[in-house]
């Protein structure tokens, strides 16, 4: 029997929660990135960046639980939302040093 060329066997499908995690982890970790470079380049944190990072880490958590939703099903491909649910640890992770390095320096 040759191979097929061609045709895929499958009925698993593309994500579009997936898709929105990846975006939404992607803005949390852009948005901490600028408010920590603009903090770094005046001297000082303004009450409009903590707003930003109390923004990201509600985006990075829903899209957290959009990431392992979407990979629980077994009707979806898994790079996606496994990519999703790593860009959005990360950006948890880069609040949660964010705030433990503001508590221990402060």
């Amino acid at each position: 029997m040759g191979k097929r060329k061609g045709y895929i066997f499958t009925d698993k499908k593309g994500s579009k929660r997936a898709a929105m995690a990846v975006i939404l982890g992607s803005i949390s970790l852009v948005s901490l990135g600028t408010v920590v470079f603009a903090s770094y380049r005046n001297g000082e944190a303004r009450p409009g960046y903590g707003f930003t990072g109390l923004l990201a880490l509600v985006y990075s958590a829903v899209g957290l639980v959009l990431g392992i939703v979407t990979a629980v099903d077994r009707n979806y491909y898994k790079p996606v939302p496994v990519a999703a649910i790593l860009v959005n640890t990360a950006a948890l992770a880069c609040i949660g040093l964010i705030l433990y390095m503001g508590g221990y320096l402060w």
